[in-house]
């Protein structure tokens, strides 16, 4: 039962993902609503990543996650999201243009990062700490290519980057691993390290096209950049 659940939510992701162009995803925490200092910061960064023709991908929920797919909505651009299914806190947010609920965290995790070429942290819980970590393991193991992860919010990641220096001292992470990470408050700093570590690496133009026969077809929004991911995304 558990492989056919599987199986059948990564052919629906699969499909609902597979044309939606070049994806930045956005992480952070679910609890953080409208009213928390957190969410004004999130929607900004939704609007500018969305405005480097990027879609923003987000696990779909409420908090921060909503406030970047809105961000990406006040640009006009795509905003999709990989639910997942659980019993509080995540139902699809209004701002998606395009979904995948997801039975189990492994799959989401795979759709998150099947179709990233970066990574933007926000302030977040377990959940969040789960992505980051995840994502670092993987370029770190060269799984995925090296994609930019950014930390946005010194002071709240202040901890988590002592943890990681202390792992260097002791033997437990190597030192050139801090390297995958830029931890910083200033937005304009952040799209200029992604312009540079995504844009000109990887391009902007995606060739393939949708299956007929799978019922697949191209996700469109007027004021979005047209141009996709390029063909040679270097995922192993």
């Amino acid at each position: 039962m558990l492989l056919v659940r599987a199986v059948t939510d990564f052919i629906r992701g699969f499909r609902r993902l597979q044309f939606v162009g070049p994806c930045i995803a956005i992480f952070g925490s679910a609890r953080f609503g409208e009213s928390h200092p957190y969410y004004p910061l999130a929607r900004e960064v939704g609007r500018r990543v969305s405005a480097m023709g990027f879609t923003i991908m987000t696990g779909g929920g409420p908090g921060l996650m909503e406030a970047a797919n809105r961000g990406a909505h006040d640009h006009g651009g795509l905003s999709v999201g990989c639910n997942i299914q659980l019993p509080f806190e995540q139902a699809p947010n209004k701002y998606l243009d395009r979904w995948v609920t997801c039975h189990y965290f492994f799959v989401r995790k795979v759709l998150l990062f099947k179709y990233s070429y970066a990574f933007v942290v926000l302030p977040g819980g377990l959940g969040t700490l789960d992505e980051l970590n995840e994502a670092l393991t993987l370029i770190q193991t060269k799984k995925i290519a090296n994609f930019p992860v950014v930390l946005i919010g010194t002071k709240y990641w202040e901890p988590f980057i002592a943890l990681l220096r202390e792992m260097v001292r002791e033997g437990a992470v190597g030192e050139g691993d801090l390297d995958l990470l830029k931890v910083t408050d200033n937005l304009d700093e952040a799209v200029a390290h992604l312009e540079a570590f995504t844009v000109s690496p990887f391009g902007l133009k995606r060739v393939s096209k949708p299956a007929w026969w799978l019922g697949e077809r191209k996700l469109q929004r007027g004021g979005t950049a047209s141009s996709g991911a390029s063909a040679s995304r270097n995922t192993r």
